[in-house]
């Protein structure tokens, strides 16, 4: 578990060290466009799954998941109710004809 930690502590300072490097390049007006028009791009993106998975909620539940109620068994006559005892002799299902 210590050897995983460690190995994404090292990718995570690999990238913080890639990313100060380029910003570091560019001048402070450049990254503040970067910054505002990520922003913009991430906030409208955000908006539109937002706004477009409340408009799609039970728009195709009723067509994709049909739900039935449990239909009762059909019950056996009289011999499922004094099959306790050993002189009835229930067939359960078998033919009378042998």
């Amino acid at each position: 578990m210590e050897r995983k930690r460690n190995y994404i502590e090292q990718v995570q300072d690999w990238a913080d060290d890639r990313l100060r490097r380029m910003c570091g390049r560019i001048t402070p007006g450049k990254r503040l466009a970067v910054i505002l028009v990520m922003f913009l791009f991430f906030g409208g993106l955000s908006i539109y799954i937002t706004v477009s998975s409340i408009y799609n909620i039970g728009k195709r539940d009723g067509r994709r998941l049909q739900i039935e109620h449990i239909k009762q068994l059909p019950l056996q006559g009289n011999d499922t109710i004094n099959s306790i005892n050993p002189l009835n002799k229930p067939e359960y299902g078998r033919s009378t004809e042998e």
